[in-house]
This record gives C-alpha cells, sequence and structure tokens, in this order.
C-alpha cells in the first residue's frame, strides 16, 4: 500500500518501492491488459450470481504463495489472538489463487456469507448493504508479481485472504451483517459515508489492545505485510466517532490514524450501540458534521 503522507514503503531489503504512479501496477501496460480483462466480467454483474471462473497463470500463483507465506510468518505476535484462530479455519488456500466460488462454497456453512463479484472500489450503498444479505464484493485481480508485497489498490489478496479470515468466523460475520442491515436502511450519501468511515476504521483498519499493546484485526492490516510492520508507528487514538468521521482517509495508503478498540470483544459493543438504530437523523442526534465537513476520501484509480 501507498505511504499517503509522502513516504515511500520499504520491501524487506529495505529498498524505496516509489509512489503510487511509479508503480508497475498502474503503470505496465502487460499488467492493465490483464487486469482489465479480469475487471471487465463486473459491470452488470448481478450481486450473488456466481463469480465467473479464472484461468490464472502460474506467476499469478507464485504471487499470491509468496504473500500469503509473508504475511502468516508476518502476523503473530501483531494481530489479536481470536483472528488467528479464525485464519486457521478460514477456507483459504496457500498454495493457489482461489476462485471465489471455491472459498464461497466452503464460508457458506461457516458463516453464511459468500463472495459476489467486484471489479474495484463499489458504491457504499451495494458494498455495504449487501452484507446484510450474506454478500461481500470481492476482486479477481492479483496484484503485479515484480513487488509482490507492496500493492497500490485492494486485490484479491486483500479481498479473499484479509476478509475471508473474518467472514469464516460468525462472531465476526454478524458485525457485518450489522454494518449491511444499517446501510439498507438509508439512502443519502451522508448517511451512508458516516456507516463506511465507522466500517473502515472497525473491519478494515481495526486495531485493539490486547496483552497490554495494540494488536490488528482489520481485514486490510491482515492482508497488507508493510501495515503489519509499521500500524504501531502510527497515531493510535481510542475509539471516537466524533473524530475519526473528521479525519481524511486514503483507500491507496498506510493510514496515519487509527482507532483501537479496549479489547476486541468490545468491537461489538461499539459496532452495535452505533448502528443497530442508525438512521437518516443519526448524524444530527450524535452532533456530527455534515458530509461536506468531513475529511475527504481519496481512492485509488489504475490505469488503462
Amino acid at each position: 500500500m501507498i505511504d499517503w503522507m509522502g513516504q515511500t514503503p520499504l520491501d524487506p531489503e529495505g529498498t524505496r518501492l516509489g509512489t503510487a504512479d511509479e508503480h508497475p501496477g498502474f503503470t505496465d501496460p502487460a499488467y492493465l491488459r490483464r487486469r482489465n480483462a479480469l475487471v471487465a466480467p463486473a459491470r452488470g454483474h448481478e450481486p450473488g450470481t456466481p463469480s465467473p471462473r479464472v484461468d490464472y497463470t502460474e506467476e499469478e500463483h507464485r504471487t499470491w504463495r509468496t504473500v500469503h507465506t509473508a504475511l502468516r510468518e508476518t502476523q503473530p505476535g501483531r494481530v489479536c489472538e481470536a483472528v488467528l484462530r479464525a485464519a486457521e479455519r478460514a477456507p483459504v488456500p496457500s498454495d493457489h489463487v482461489p476462485q471465489h466460488e471455491e472459498v464461497s462454497d466452503r464460508l457458506q456453512p461457516l458463516s453464511g456469507f459468500r463472495f459476489t463479484l467486484a471489479g474495484g472500489i463499489v458504491p457504499n450503498k451495494r458494498f455495504l448493504g449487501r452484507m446484510a444479505d450474506g454478500l461481500f464484493h470481492a476482486v479477481q485481480y492479483v496484484r503485479h508479481p515484480a513487488v509482490p508485497l507492496y500493492a497500490p489498490e485492494p486485490d484479491v489478496l486483500h479481498d479473499v485472504f484479509g476478509h475471508g479470515t473474518h467472514l469464516a468466523d460468525p462472531w465476526f460475520a454478524e458485525l457485518y451483517r450489522t454494518v449491511g442491515r444499517a446501510a439498507a436502511r438509508v439512502a443519502s450519501a451522508d448517511a451512508l459515508d458516516l456507516i463506511s468511515r465507522v466500517y473502515w476504521y472497525t473491519l478494515e483498519y481495526g486495531v485493539a489492545w490486547e496483552e497490554g499493546r495494540p494488536k490488528a484485526y482489520g481485514a486490510a492490516l491482515l492482508s497488507s505485510y508493510g501495515e503489519l510492520h509499521r500500524f504501531r508507528d502510527a497515531d493510535i487514538r481510542p475509539w471516537d466517532i466524533p473524530d475519526l468521521v473528521r479525519l481524511p482517509y486514503q483507500v491507496a495508503g498506510y493510514q496515519p490514524v487509527l482507532f483501537a478498540v479496549p479489547s476486541l470483544p468490545r468491537l461489538a459493543d461499539v459496532l452495535h450501540d452505533f448502528l443497530d438504530d442508525f438512521d437518516e437523523d443519526t448524524r444530527d442526534r450524535l452532533g456530527l458534521p455534515p458530509l461536506s465537513a468531513r475529511g475527504f476520501m481519496a481512492r485509488p484509480s489504475a490505469g488503462g
């Protein structure tokens, strides 16, 4: 992931990896053709219908194996114990890029969730709301092989490895549904943005205190080698909704600010307290700023 504050990440040997604009995932024409070919079927895809089968190349399988191994070796000591246990149960293979249906068929008996096809960043109403139905949008393309531990946008490793860990656990799956039910009840961009920001700082970039130190539980942290190594250097603040909704955040970058819940079990209380009665009037009831006064959100954009 790109460091949105302008500092470029390091690879395991300490070499700086460049900016997003320089990343081969955004500049390599052959890679972009492959990525765009895997994105194309998402246009008009009906959520819940099977994802098309992808004939992954050996290079793509090798990239998956490289990243999967690096992440599993890096997670112990940095990731909440309950998440590590969920990862052991998750039906996510280590030796090949899995098909959506391959993982979904094994996830569904565990938590009721399935992956549904996405072509990239999905609008909030569709992305969040479909979680109420047990559907999680996921892409099928693999990050560029030249720098497998550094990706400027979410890919199949983030979606299937990161979120697949959560969705193998019924407790986490119910939290995704809680987000989905709240999003399904509202329609305004303002209300959906509030839900999206709470989702972002919990199920994507969430941190919890455990054994006297912050540990990661969010899927974006679980699936990022760089974030796992540096998230404790971020500004880790106590959970505070008025604080977090005012912050800018960057989908393509290391997060300079994270919010920690006191313990992982308290995450359920945090989300249910905010989302169970969420409606179009929640912003005003809580005295939160309107959408126009909140920090901006920047999204990645691939060429091609």
